[in-house]
C-alpha cells in the first residue's frame, strides 16, 4: 500500500493486518560532487521500496520519501516521523536508507541500511534481479520483527 488517500482508507479499516510503515530516507545534495550520487541513491531506494511494497501489499504502507539535506538534524527528523506514525497506529516502523550516517539510530529505531546500487543504465531484467537480491536481505529484518509479536 502507498501513502495515498485510497490506500490510507484501507489502512484505517484494517489496522490489525496492515501494521507496518516503511519510510524511505533520501538525501538531497545540490553540489556538483554529490548531486549525481544523490539522484542515483534516490532512484535505487525508490525502486527498491516500491518492489518491497509489491511483495508485502496488505501488510506494509510505503510512506512518501523523507528527503533531507546534510545540514538538517537527523535526530529531529526521525523522532518526528516516528512519533507521527505511532500516532497513526502503526505497530512496526522501518526506516530504509542508503546513507550510512543513519546507522547511529539503530539502537532506538528499526533502520535498514543498504548500499546504493546505480540502476540508471541497467537492463530491466538485470534491474529486477538486483532488486530481488536486495529484497532477500530485507525480508529477514522484517520477518524477525514481525515474529516477535
Amino acid at each position: 500500500m502507498f501513502w495515498t488517500s485510497k490506500d490510507i482508507d484501507e489502512f484505517l479499516k484494517q489496522k490489525e493486518f496492515i501494521d507496518t510503515a516503511l519510510v524511505p530516507l533520501v538525501i538531497l545534495e545540490g553540489k556538483d560532487l554529490g548531486i549525481k550520487q544523490s539522484a542515483s541513491g534516490a532512484e535505487f531506494l525508490m525502486s527498491l521500496t516500491n518492489f518491497i511494497e509489491q511483495q508485502f501489499k496488505g501488510r506494509i504502507v510505503l510512506t512518501s520519501p523523507i528527503t533531507y539535506t546534510a545540514s538538517m538534524s537527523k535526530e529531529d527528523i526521525i523522532t518526528a516521523i516516528y512519533d507521527e506514525l505511532v500516532a497513526a497506529g502503526f505497530k512496526y516502523i522501518f526506516f530504509i536508507t542508503s546513507d550510512h550516517e543513519w546507522n547511529r539510530f539503530t539502537t532506538n529505531y528499526d533502520m535498514i541500511w543498504l548500499p546504493s546500487i546505480p540502476l540508471g543504465d541497467m537492463d530491466e531484467k538485470v534491474k529486477q534481479s538486483v532488486l530481488s537480491d536486495q529484497l532477500r536481505q530485507v525480508i529477514p529484518v522484517l520477518s524477525s520483527k514481525w515474529s516477535k509479536q
